[in-house]
């Protein structure tokens, strides 16, 4: 698997903070996504993440599982589903990349990308005047949190937005975001594997995909026992920003090129 040596540490990076976000500080992820564009173009870097998620997600429903809400995630789940087939009918309407032209998906991956970081600073002005409270709000967050998790696997600030409007825990809100995000990822796989076979000149995941994801797995587990053992001791609000400024600089560059 031939790759250079800043696409080795932009793999690194990407698969640390997939593990830590899980476990750690779950708003860190959006970064995860132009990341690994740098590696992978287009619709391949969210297949070859959505691997890499999954292996996470289990730490996290391991150790977080007793403090699940299931009853605010029922509502979600028909409208989730919505939202799965509209990124599935994109991905099926947005044909291969053009020679010299920039692929398509990256320009939407990085537009979501910008809108989950709007949505996020938004909430941090407004507070809770921005949370889903009303059965319009349900469905249009289960809508967007499937389509954008189909697409780019960038649904955490949807979701950031519902879970904390309920008002729930620091536990409550871990414990049931990692269910939702590893039942959605796990009913995502037979998905991706479809459009493979749909759409093999466009595939979601490969056989050097598979092989990064192998790769990467020690590297996701170190950064959920770094999440684990980190989320106490850093200033939230500095490592907030960081993260932020990054994310809106790297999706700034996948829709400029």
């Amino acid at each position: 698997m031939q790759l250079t040596e800043f696409q080795w540490l932009m793999g690194c990076c990407a698969a640390m903070l997939v593990g830590f976000s899980k476990t750690g500080m779950p708003g860190v992820g959006i970064l995860v996504v132009p990341m690994l564009v740098f590696i992978f173009p287009g619709r391949l870097s969210t297949g070859a993440m959505l691997p890499m998620l999954l292996f996470a997600d289990v730490f996290a429903v391991i150790w977080y599982s007793k403090h699940t809400r299931w009853d605010k995630l029922w509502g979600l789940i028909p409208w989730v589903l919505a939202g799965f087939v509209m990124g599935t009918v994109l991905f099926l309407n947005v044909g291969p990349k053009k020679p010299n032209h920039k692929d398509i998906m990256d320009i939407i991956i990085g537009a979501i990308v910008l809108v989950m970081l709007g949505l996020h600073l938004l909430r941090q002005k407004m507070g809770d005047k921005l949370t889903p409270h009303s059965s319009t709000a349900v469905i249009a967050t289960g809508c967007a949190a499937g389509f954008t998790t189909m697409v780019s696997n960038a649904a955490g600030p949807v979701m950031t937005l519902y879970l904390q409007g309920m008002g729930m825990s620091k536990e409550q809100f871990i414990g049931t975001s990692a269910w939702f995000f590893f039942l959605v990822n796990l009913s995502k796989l037979p998905v991706y594997i479809a459009l493979n076979s749909l759409r093999p000149e466009t595939p979601m995941i490969t056989a050097h995909s598979l092989l990064f994801n192998l790769y990467m797995m020690p590297v996701i587990l170190l950064g959920v026992l770094i999440g684990k053992w980190l989320l106490p001791r850093i200033p939230q609000k500095t490592f907030d920003a960081a993260v932020l400024i990054l994310a809106g600089i790297a999706a700034l560059k996948l829709v400029a090129g």
